[in-house]
């Protein structure tokens, strides 16, 4: 108990080095090859943010636990939204670029729709997840067929940002990934061996500490993106995690485990996935059209909501 506590405090601190040193090779690479900050929030960070949970979801369903997979994907989105793009709201006003409105937002509002859709008849199987696979690889084409389309976007304005070679910042980009996954990685062993200790359910693992741990990541790099100032790359990482969540994360179980789920994995967590998503798209399409910030009374809607839904949750639990 005492080592797995130190082990998550030194998790803990690996993250946020990591996500800075993360978050910094990134910005430094969009400034160099003259890439947008919310494309690369949405590609690259996402990604790299959502590798905890990819690998995660992909133990847990190969060890036939295909639940705590897909609570992983549902409680990382929830904490996403309600925590991590709440807690950065809340040190600093964010401006969404108006940019959501006709891609990125749709895209994630299709993706929650359609997961709702098949996650509706309660099994998730290997067709669900090659529909979820087939979404994925035509949004990779349509991003990437775009980008080379327009060539190179505008040079990123970064006048905090000293000169940085891309060879030194593909080398801290790496080293913060490497080091967000593996902390994130020894984090959650540590938790769930916490979790088990006092005889946790498999399906609370995974909405709780496994969706936490593997979602450090997006609320390190994000409230990073916030202090540093780079409010694209934190509105991008959010939006880009969560899509990547129900598209590359979902998938997993569904092709390695198969079979039938908790109704409330649908119809309470799903449900709270749904409801901060379409807050999200709500607020941004509220403050773009009036030109005004997502502040702390958002975020503050934001943890409101989360911290209902866990109430909901824990009591439901201990009925």
């Amino acid at each position: 108990m005492f080592l797995d506590t130190i082990i998550i405090v030194l998790g803990f601190i690996g993250l946020i080095w990591g996500a800075d040193k993360f978050v910094f090779g990134a910005s430094a690479l969009a400034r160099n090859f003259g890439v947008s900050p919310l494309m690369i929030g949405l590609t690259i960070v996402a990604f790299g943010t959502s590798a905890p949970e990819i690998f995660s979801s992909a133990i847990a369903a190969l060890n036939n636990k295909p639940e705590l997979a897909i609570g992983n994907a549902l409680g990382s989105n929830l904490f996403n939204v309600g925590v991590a793009l709440g807690v950065a709201a809340l040190i600093s006003p964010l401006k969404p670029p108006e940019s959501l409105i006709s891609k990125e937002i749709p895209a994630l509002l299709f993706v929650t729709f359609v997961t709702g859709a098949l996650l509706f008849d309660l099994f998730l199987g290997r067709f669900d997840a090659v529909v979820l696979i087939f979404i994925t690889g035509f949004f990779g084409y349509k991003l990437f067929r775009k980008q080379s389309r327009v060539g190179a976007l505008p040079e990123v304005g970064d006048s905090d940002l000293a000169p940085v070679n891309s060879a030194k910042a593909v080398t801290y980009l790496i080293a913060g990934l490497v080091l967000l996954v593996l902390s994130a990685e020894v984090l959650v062993a540590a938790a769930v061996s916490i979790a088990e200790f006092f005889d946790v359910s498999e399906a609370i693992i995974g909405l709780t500490v496994v969706a936490l741990g593997t979602s450090l990541p997006e609320l390190a790099a994000s409230v990073t993106c916030v202090l540093k100032g780079h409010h694209d790359l934190a509105i991008g990482n959010i939006i880009g995690s969560n899509i990547l969540n129900l598209l590359a994360v979902l998938p997993l179980p569904g092709l390695l485990s198969p079979g039938l789920i908790q109704s409330p994995l649908l119809f309470r967590d799903y449900t709270g996935v749904l409801l901060l998503t379409c807050l999200l798209a709500y607020f941004c399409f509220d403050c773009i059209k009036k030109q005004k910030m997502i502040g702390r009374l958002h975020g503050i809607a934001f943890l409101l909501i989360y911290c209902g839904w866990f109430t909901v949750m824990l009591v439901r639990v201990q009925a």
